[in-house]
């Protein structure tokens, strides 16, 4: 078991509060700058920078000042509470937020920006409950990879031990750094995908990075434009559906086990998480969220997401486009896209630590077009989607962060509910900031045509409509392939999820760093062994993503 200097929890009162003054002001004040970071990105770049990594260093550094309250700051699971706050912040800001409020302003509608804000708000803090509320249940476990929790959570244990972890970290990062700047025809090197695959589920990944070859090949080898045809949206429609099929069944069944022998622990589960860093104890592979606290969090979600459905719906006066009847229909669906959306990406991003958030919302706007919803409706439909997902799987990302470093904590299960408990609050705290900064900057960023590139895609094909009626034909077609994969790979290995997501993303290059580091993966392995290998991967493949964030955070600066 690793050993933390001052790390030991030892009850749950033990464990540092995200309210401490030091905290809570360090936490703030690094929020804003998480806001401000992803807001400058995705308006730019088109895309948000996992800014964990960032504050956890600040917090380090602060804890090496020599004053006595900001000493405090050398423990690490104070770091945790701060990181996971600036993280949640950038993303919040800019995917939950910016991006859907973008929707209706490029659609011709400013008056709805607030409405929409209000709904994407509400979208958003339903989004961390639930995630925050399913957290190490059998659905997303917490020994499962969000590879970058991992690489978080390594940063901070290599800061307090220092010595060869520190070293063997430092130099991965500095590899994904350095190597982040390197371009090939204009295109950076996404040596992250490297790191996700030295640690994350080979099943999974091995389809992850097939998708990402098909994607950036296929019409150079097959001649095939995959999005003009909607192949990819196909497959994670057939995999989507399967994978809840299979999480209904999931909760089905171990309810049945847990009746018939008074079981349901989880230590019957898949042992993969074990090569993960952090999987330490027995105790600590058995989840803490049982099958009926899942189904309950889900039930809740949906009823909390349809009444933000409803607010969005009254608030942005779409009442004079639908009937009373299609009103409570848009709410009802509304409210179950948002959270199947969220229960994807937080599928893909707990096996890949990627998340195709921009495509499963296309599919629920597809879905829409194909129904007949009006513009301005769907609009804000597919808005208030949007806003779901990003902040579910970056709160994953940070609650694994948390659950490696209270790895020892006694007694266990109320340690680590403590724990997530102060890191939710954390993360309140910075979901707070980031829509205080949305609100006072969004109309300076629009009016100087500072808009997300996605915001532009939504509300441009909503405004354009469903041209061609073999597009639903095909996404059909396709979801077959899909569904299949997905059921052979089973609950545990997600693989038709995991290929559908390299199938909408088009990351250049990404296929064969996935793919090399798997081989290189396996081989490593046979030379080491699996114990003594699967550690120094997880050092490496942290080292990798967490250099690369720094890279993307960089930008900014160079912006």
């Amino acid at each position: 078991m690793r050993s933390l200097k001052g790390a030991a929890l030892h009850g749950p009162e033990s464990h540092p509060r995200a309210h401490e003054p030091v905290v809570l002001i360090l936490t703030i004040v690094l929020s804003v700058l998480g806001a401000l970071i992803g807001l400058h990105l995705v308006t730019t770049l088109g895309i948000s920078a996992n800014t964990s990594v960032i504050g956890a260093l600040i917090a380090m550094l602060v804890g090496r000042i020599p004053a006595r309250k900001l000493r405090e700051m050398r423990s690490v699971h104070r770091q945790n509470l701060v990181q996971s706050a600036i993280s949640g912040a950038t993303f919040a800001a800019a995917n939950s937020l910016l991006v859907p409020i973008g929707v209706p302003f490029v659609l011709g509608r400013p008056d709805l920006v607030w409405p929409m804000l209000l709904g994407a708000g509400i979208g958003l803090f339903v989004d961390s409950l639930v995630l925050y509320r399913v957290f190490d249940s059998k659905l997303f476990p917490a020994r499962s990879t969000w590879p970058p929790g991992v690489a978080a959570a390594e940063t901070i244990v290599a800061g307090d031990e220092g010595g060869r972890k520190a070293i063997v970290l430092g130099v991965g990062g500095l590899v994904g750094f350095l190597g982040s700047f390197v371009k090939i025809a204009g295109n950076a090197l996404p040596f992250s995908a490297a790191g996700v695959a030295l640690i994350g589920n080979i099943w999974a990944l091995g389809m992850f990075g097939v998708g990402l070859g098909v994607n950036q090949y296929g019409k150079e080898w097959f001649d095939i434009d995959l999005n003009e045809m909607y192949i990819p949206h196909g497959f994670m429609v057939g995999a989507g559906l399967v994978a809840l099929v299979q999480a209904v069944v999931l909760l089905v069944r171990r309810q049945q086990d847990r009746s018939d022998d008074g079981s349901g622990d989880g230590s019957g589960d898949d042992r993969d998480g074990r090569t993960a860093v952090g999987a330490q104890t027995d105790e600590a592979m058995q989840t803490t969220v049982d099958e009926r606290g899942l189904g309950r969090a889900l039930t809740q979600g949906y009823v909390l997401f349809v009444l933000g459905a409803l607010t969005v719906a009254l608030t942005g006066g779409i009442l004079g486009d639908l009937s009373v009847v299609e009103l409570i229909g848009w709410c009802l669906l509304a409210g179950f896209a948002a959270l199947v959306h969220q229960l994807i990406v937080g599928l893909a991003a707990m096996h890949s630590g990627w998340f195709p958030a921009f495509a499963v919302t296309l599919i629920f706007m597809v879905l829409g077009l194909v129904i007949g919803i009006p513009t301005v409706p769907l609009a804000l439909f597919v808005a208030y989607i949007a806003s779901t997902g990003p902040a579910f799987a970056d709160m994953g990302y940070d609650l694994k962060a948390g659950w490696i470093l209270r790895q020892g904590g006694t007694p266990y299960r109320l340690v680590e509910r403590a724990g997530r408990k102060q890191q939710y609050i954390a993360q309140l705290v910075g979901f707070a900031v980031a829509l205080a900064v949305v609100a006072v900057t969004w109309k300076s960023y629009f009016e100087g045509g500072e808009i997300p590139p996605v915001s532009k895609v939504y509300a441009d094909t909503v405004a354009g409509g469903l041209t061609d009626t073999s597009t639903l034909t095909n996404i059909l077609i396709w979801a077959v392939p899909g569904a299949l994969i997905q059921f052979i790979g089973g609950p545990e290995r997600q693989m038709g999820v995991l290929l559908a997501t390299g199938l909408l993303i088009l990351t250049p290059y990404a296929c064969w760093f996935v793919l090399g580091a798997l081989a290189f993966r396996i081989i490593w392995a046979r030379v080491r062994g699996p114990e003594a290998a699967s550690g120094e991967l997880n050092l490496i493949g942290s080292g990798l993503i967490a250099g690369s964030s720094l890279t993307d955070v960089s930008r900014v600066v160079k912006g």
